[in-house]
């Protein structure tokens, strides 16, 4: 085994260690008086209502992949921004190209009234 490891294995060991203990001090020190409203399933504190397994639309699936797809152009479009005077032309029509797709597809959503909770 190289030494350059060892470090890394103690620390690994250790971290684990300390994982363990917490969770194994934690079973033995906590109180137990399990009753009814305790065991309850918790919903944004609030009492559940209704079915658990109740079926999302797919608009809700899809605004969630619309929100994704605008976080990722937000994370593409900060470091452009940092670096905007030291990338030139080159560098902003590329970005006007990558917001022009953005926007397109934006678009065709707002088109399909992808954005509307009927």
């Amino acid at each position: 085994m190289p030494s350059e490891y060892l470090p890394i294995l103690i620390f690994i060991i250790i971290a684990t260690a300390f994982g363990l203990g917490a969770l194994l001090l934690g079973m033995i020190f906590r109180p137990k008086k399990p009753y009814s409203e305790k065991l309850m399933p918790y919903e944004s504190g609030i009492t559940p209502v209704g079915e658990p397994r109740y079926r999302f639309s797919v608009r809700f699936y899809l605004v969630a992949m619309i929100f994704l797809v605008f976080d990722v152009e937000a994370i593409f479009i900060y470091p452009w921004a940092i670096v905007f005077d030291d990338i030139g032309t080159y560098g902003f029509i590329g970005m006007v190209i990558f917001i022009i797709i953005i926007l397109i597809g934006y678009i065709f959503d707002w088109k399909k009234e992808s954005f509307q909770w009927d």
